[in-house]
């Protein structure tokens, strides 16, 4: 369990010194694996770093009654003269795995896929590759708890696919604290929300309600729960939808992107584009299901009946 009592923090800048998060009071159970959803700004990634300990709050306290590994994905720990092979034994002796050190450097390796880069400077390494060896090394100790910022949009659909899988295979074992603009992935690891809007924090019981209220806030829509299809012919109409949807959404976004009078392209348009394109490669994913589904499928086989002629 953890607990996020009278939580406040503020960054000071030349913008001043406002409240990221105010006043925020949450407890986290126990085996639940739980989404952060707000605006670009709302305080998600801050949140997350003061549960992993990476930062500390100005006023209030969190108590954590299990092991929380820190943010999935944060490269900015690591040292960068030295080697990402060192960087590894040295993390792994601060966690007292001395004796395990060869098992996590293996694993690690494996995970990253960085090649010869393993014994190259961090320093060398590309945001990418930084975040690959982060990864690695995150899930190489056992926590309670998994704190992931966007960590499964790292590198390209291998990967993602791979770092998936792995958060998978510790859904059950350990609970996960969940940054992600994706919703589909939201919807796949995460049981409950809490949404961040204005520097207060609300607690939802369920991923689809937080879901809700997260665009409620945000843009004002209405997002109904994605349905699942029955039938091949079913999956390919919502495929269709889907891709009807991406380009639409993709127009509106290089539109915005294009207009002279704007220096960046509106947030919240660009996570639209996000979710569309996530919506279509779901799509894409269940007719090919229920294709694998029919090919697998075992044909019946057809008897001849020959007619009797009353010859001998």
């Amino acid at each position: 369990m953890i607990e996020i009592r009278n939580l406040y923090k503020r960054y000071h800048n030349h913008h001043g010194s406002q409240w990221v998060l105010k006043d925020i009071n949450l407890t986290i159970p126990t085996g639940v694996s739980v989404g952060l959803l707000g605006r670009n700004g709302a305080g998600k990634s801050t949140l997350l770093r003061l549960i992993g300990g990476m930062d500390s709050p100005d006023r209030g306290d969190i108590v954590r009654n299990s092991r929380v590994s820190w943010p999935i994905g944060l490269a900015g720990g690591f040292q960068g003269s030295m080697t990402g092979r060192q960087n590894v034994k040295f993390v792994a002796r601060i966690h007292g795995a001395d004796e395990e050190i060869e098992r996590v450097v293996r694993e690690v390796e494996a995970f990253a896929e960085i090649g010869d880069a393993f014994d190259e400077p961090v320093k060398t390494y590309s945001s990418g590759m930084r975040s690959r060896l982060a990864f690695g090394l995150s899930l190489a100790f056992d926590f309670d708890v998994y704190l992931s910022d966007e960590a499964t949009a790292v590198g390209d659909r291998a990967f993602k696919a791979k770092a998936k899988e792995a958060f998978k295979a510790r859904v059950g074992k350990a609970s996960l604290i969940m940054v992600s603009h994706g919703e589909g992935v939201l919807r796949e690891f995460c049981e409950a929300g809490i949404v961040l809007e204005k520097g207060q924090a609300r607690w939802y019981d369920d991923i689809e309600e937080a879901i809700g209220a997260y665009h409620q806030a945000t843009d004002g829509r209405k997002v109904e729960p994605p349905k699942i299809p029955t039938s091949l012919s079913e999956a390919k109409q919502q495929l269709m939808q889907a891709n009807l949807e991406f380009e639409q959404v993709r127009l509106e976004y290089q539109i915005a992107s294009d207009d002279p009078a704007r220096n960046n392209p509106d947030d919240a348009l660009r996570w639209r584009m996000e979710e569309s394109r996530e919506r279509m490669h779901e799509a894409r994913r269940y007719v090919q299901q229920f294709q694998s589904q029919a090919k697998a499928k075992p044909r019946k086989r057809t008897t001849k009946t020959t007619k009797k002629t009353g010859r001998p």
